[in-house]
């Protein structure tokens, strides 16, 4: 008599779906915060905050003030302190700012020292960078910090070009961007946005010209907040008499035949 055997399969381990995570086609990470903006610079601020406060601590006499943006520190300071900010900054063992990145400036005509001059600089030993500036008149000069960065030669020949900005105890103080003998310092807000002068080839002479332009524009009124922005109050231009458009002439009567 013959017995069969059945055989039991195993029984199948039970499999548990796991519900697929849809990724985005960006290559960059999604926000998960309602303000991805300040949690990404919370703890960088902070830290800012506390340094610019230990700088100020230092040397109160010639920061009047400093200031946080995201991840930006700026220090305000007078003109008499540009020596001894930037010598510190750079020497400090806790600075080590050893890099002037740039020096520009920007014009304010309402401001009675219309003129702000911004160093930026650069630490390499702790991948930081940090903003001075000060401020300036039309005749208030500015102690040269060529002394302290050997780069600042060109940058300061390029303020004093463009804005005006005298450099005190500049080696080389002369325009570096426009031509020998340029009227005026052209990112200033009152330099005429056709400028003085008509730079062109002269075939006679088989050389440049310069001529003076007739429609010299005396003032530009800017609005920093908003250049689109509608200036005055809105309404039609009114017109001299003489100025009148004239009105179109009659049609002619047909001819009659």
């Amino acid at each position: 008599m013959s017995l069969r055997v059945a055989r039991c399969r195993p029984a199948e381990p039970s499999i548990r779906r796991v519900p697929r995570k849809v990724t985005s086609a960006s290559p960059f990470a999604e926000p998960t915060s309602p303000n991805p903006t300040v949690a990404k610079y919370a703890e960088t601020t902070e830290k800012l905050h506390n340094y610019g406060s230990y700088l100020t601590q230092c040397l109160p006499k010639f920061i009047q003030q400093f200031s946080v943006l995201k991840d930006e520190l700026t220090l305000y300071i007078p003109p008499s302190g540009v020596i001894p900010i930037l010598t510190f900054l750079r020497d400090h063992s806790q600075c080590q700012f050893k890099s002037v990145m740039d020096i520009s400036g920007a014009d304010y005509p309402s401001r009675d020292k219309r003129f702000e001059i911004v160093y930026h600089l650069l630490s390499v030993k702790y991948a930081g960078r940090i903003r001075v500036k000060t401020y300036a008149g039309e005749a208030d000069a500015v102690p040269s910090a060529v002394a302290v960065f050997r780069g600042a030669d060109w940058y300061e020949r390029e303020a004093w070009d463009l804005y005006g900005i005298f450099f005190k105890d500049h080696p080389d103080l002369r325009r570096i961007l426009t031509d020998y003998g340029f009227e005026g310092h052209p990112l200033r807000k009152d330099f005429p946005l056709t400028g003085y002068t008509e730079v062109r080839y002269d075939e006679e002479r088989k050389r440049v010209v310069y001529e003076p332009l007739q429609l010299t524009q005396a003032f530009r009124n800017f609005e920093s907040l908003s250049p689109w922005e509608q200036v005055g109050e809105g309404t039609e231009p009114r017109k001299p008499d003489e100025l009148k458009p004239v009105p179109p002439p009659q049609p002619e009567e047909p001819q009659k035949k």
